[in-house]
């Protein structure tokens, strides 16, 4: 198609060119002829180049399958979590590598019960974690949340309960240096309780079992901290039929403090040191104190009841001579044995029961009676208390008179 225009204003990019309806068309000066100037009258031809076009086309189409081909094909892939391992307060979790395609990623977390419970570091190269300070016999749901630059791809959730204590499947021993003998019983051991053995230390391996702390595996389950126990702690929980606690097992634990019987450990230092105090310990391992205040305490006799008795027990036995040195007088003869004679009222002397008592006919000789009880009552202490004179013994007081009964019997 021809066109011819009229050359209005040139400069140095850009000129005008005018239609006959007078319109203006800016156009490419570096494409007219290089004597143009105002008023020139410029012919244009216009035609559509197919080939060009075809071509063009077919090399945006190639573009756009590679890119799709490179971008839009894979995406990706949320991951898959699993239960590696439950014991009584821990889980250990494993999933599959992670899946990116071409997106990058931005991080992966582990959600806890609905919460985040942390990032997973170096997430392209780790695929299991573990998470201890569980609660016994309780569930738990888990799940992973991926974030890359394609989106957020989260995996489905996974239900985990914690094991009870009477439930030992859980457990996974790793051997360590031991004799012969002493491992083959441990193997059967472990078997016989339900749990695992495995020959290297791995993150699902809850306990380390050696009679020695050295090796290779020791040290990776030291700085894995793995608990290190003797064999024994295997015995004690299929003893006990529980898991046990592995204090009293460690390679420098002292024997006493493991357990022994079915729940029942030996008694501690502490609780020796309490029943030592007067403390008492119930069938249910209570312990109940009685204060020192309260303990049952044997109740003296009376001291006027004492002093009597010792007298009528001094006047069943003859005085001794009395000598001229002690210049006292020789004391009256002892009433026969056969002669009947009341014992004093524990709380009255022997003249004051006499005289509270109504005169009658047959007590009429009590008071010659009562005068010669009064003279070996009196002969009685004297020489009580010219004995403990004489040994060198200090009489005690008049108040301590259950003490002198005790000294004189």
């Amino acid at each position: 198609m021809l066109i011819s225009l009229t050359v209005g204003k040139v400069d140095a990019g850009v000129a005008v060119l005018l239609t006959e309806d007078k319109r203006l068309i800016e156009f490419p000066s570096i494409l007219l002829p290089p004597s143009i100037s105002s008023g020139s009258i410029v012919d244009i031809t216009v035609s559509r180049n197919f080939a060009s076009e075809a071509a063009s086309q077919k090399s945006f189409q190639a573009l756009q399958s590679s890119i799709l081909s490179t971008y839009g094909q894979q995406s990706p892939s949320p991951p898959i979590l699993r239960c590696r391992n439950a014991t009584q307060t821990s889980v250990v979790l494993e999933w599959d590598p992670v899946s990116l395609a071409t997106a990058e990623l931005r991080s992966l977390s582990l959600y806890r019960n609905g919460s985040k419970a942390g990032n997973i570091p170096k997430p392209m190269e780790m695929t299991s974690t573990k998470i201890s300070g569980l609660a016994v016999d309780t569930e738990y749901n888990f799940n992973l949340v991926l974030r890359t630059s394609a989106g957020v791809y989260s995996s489905e959730k996974l239900t985990v309960r914690t094991h009870k204590m009477t439930d030992l499947s859980g457990i996974t021993v790793t051997p360590g240096i031991m004799a012969p003998p002493l491992r083959e019983s441990l193997s059967g051991a472990v078997e016989r309780i339900g749990a695992k053995i495995a020959e290297n230390v791995r993150i699902d391996t809850t306990h380390f079992v050696c009679m020695e702390g050295r090796g290779r595996e020791w040290e990776k389950a030291v700085e894995m901290n793995i608990p290190v126990v003797r064999p024994e702690w295997v015995e004690g929980c299929e003893r006990e039929g529980r898991i046990v606690g592995v204090r009293g097992y460690y390679l420098n634990a002292d024997p006493k403090l493991r357990q022994v019987g079915q729940g029942v450990g030996l008694q501690s230092p502490q609780r020796q040191q309490q029943r030592s105090e007067g403390r008492i310990e119930g069938p249910a391992s209570s312990t109940t104190s009685i204060p020192n205040n309260q303990l049952p305490i044997r109740e003296q006799p009376d001291s006027s009841t004492s002093v009597s008795a010792n007298n009528l027990r001094a006047s069943n036995q003859p005085p001794p001579p009395s000598s001229p040195s002690e210049g006292g007088s020789p004391a009256p003869p002892p009433p026969a044995k056969d002669t009947p004679r009341e014992a004093p009222n524990s709380q009255m002397s022997p003249s004051q029961s006499a005289a509270s008592m109504p005169a009658s006919p047959e007590r009429e000789s009590a008071p010659s009676q009562t005068a010669s009880t009064d003279q070996v009552d009196n002969s009685s202490i004297h020489k009580l208390k010219r004995g403990t004179k004489e040994n060198g013994i200090t009489s005690p007081k008049k108040e301590d008179n259950a003490s002198m009964v005790d000294i004189a019997l």
